[in-house]
């Protein structure tokens, strides 16, 4: 999977800690979702999108497997 939390994040000019803090999680997992070490949860995944105002489809992309 695909997502652009990294860079809608630097758009809006906040850290992963500022994200962090508004989601309610550790700067580690921000870290993770974006270097796509970690999937976060169904429910993560529509704050994040509603934070950055988009489609969750918009912001994390399944990509199809070969």
């Amino acid at each position: 999977m695909k997502n652009y939390v990294r860079e809608q994040r630097v758009k809006k000019n906040i850290t992963q800690e500022e994200l962090a803090t508004i989601m309610n999680v550790s700067r580690q997992t921000i870290n993770a979702i974006e270097t796509n070490r970690y999937l976060p949860s169904i429910i993560l995944a529509l704050k994040l999108s509603r934070f950055f105002e988009l489609n969750v489809n918009d912001l994390f992309v399944l990509e199809d497997e070969i």
